[in-house]
């Protein structure tokens, strides 16, 4: 008896360790959110625009989901979105609306703001007549904090990261297993040339979050949905001014073209429509 009390023992012994050596490569960000842990290294899609360029990106998680209306709404107060619903993401948000959610929702949640945010300092690197706002936004080094993904970790993690299957879009070869786009994110699937007439009279909109299948790493609706703010300035990949800031992975709005990960979408910072959101991402 006293035996099989000691083998017992033992048996929960090497389980428990067991079980405290797995890493999660998932985490909670803030209120119901959720994270992916994406392990760096350089680009194994065929289909980036980084592939063989020898660019190597450091580990990072990233939302699992595009940022929703109901976490916009706890952090910011208010909620711009056209197509009201708290599963639904956020949208008619502008670039500054984004990084100044980043340090609102880390301050929240006890970590250290990502940005500067100088809005009394016109940006000298912004060359953009049209840009009213011009806010001077730099990184605070070393900080823990929320931020929008650069263009290229945004790629990286659509693309697959290191478990690509070199997909065109983000989990698929077929736009509609992973995508909302203009075709199928209203009442009927279309046929035909793209026409706003009849998109709008389909009552095409915005959808729920996660419902299409996911990519590789467990990331949903980085094609179509929304399009997704990055940090960069549309540009050279090294680009430090510019006119207008890059957005990636296509919208309920627009072509199919524009859900391919690798498609460089474009937008003035100041600006915002119905299908312009974004995800957050962090440090490891």
């Amino acid at each position: 008896m006293r035996k099989l009390l000691i083998l017992l023992l033992m048996l929960i012994m090497v389980v428990v360790s067991a079980c405290s050596q797995e890493k999660p490569n998932t985490f909670a960000l803030g209120k119901g959110g959720t994270s992916v842990l994406v392990k760096g290294g350089t680009f194994k899609n065929t289909k980036s625009n980084y592939y063989g360029k020898g660019v190597t990106i450091s580990n990072f998680y990233i939302g699992k989901y595009e940022v929703t209306q109901k976490e916009w709404i706890e952090v910011m107060g208010s909620n711009p979105s056209e197509f009201k619903d708290d599963n639904f993401p956020v949208e008619m948000v502008r670039w500054y609306d984004c990084v100044e959610y980043c340090n609102k929702r880390s301050l929240k949640e006890d970590l250290k703001p990502y940005y500067n945010i100088d809005k009394n300092k016109k940006d000298p690197n912004n060359k953009n007549d049209n840009d009213d706002i011009k806010w001077t936004v730099t990184i605070n080094s070393g900080a823990n904090g929320y931020r929008l993904p650069t263009e290229a970790e945004w790629e990286y993690a659509a693309g697959g990261g290191q478990m690509s299957k070199s997909y065109i879009y983000s989990g698929s070869n077929n736009a509609d297993e992973v995508a909302w786009y203009w075709r199928n994110a209203g009442d009927k699937y279309l046929s035909g040339v793209w026409n706003w007439p009849i998109i709008e009279n389909n009552n095409n909109k915005t959808k729920s979050i996660g419902v299409k299948q996911p990519n590789e790493l467990g990331l949903y609706d980085m094609s179509g949905n929304v399009r997704e703010w990055c940090w960069n300035w549309y540009g050279d990949m090294d680009s430090t001014s510019g006119s207008v800031r890059v957005c990636k992975g296509g919208g309920w709005i627009g072509d199919v073209s524009c859900c391919e990960s690798s498609f460089r979408g474009k937008y003035e910072a100041n600006g915002r429509g119905p299908d312009q959101g974004f995800r957050v991402c962090r440090g490891e």
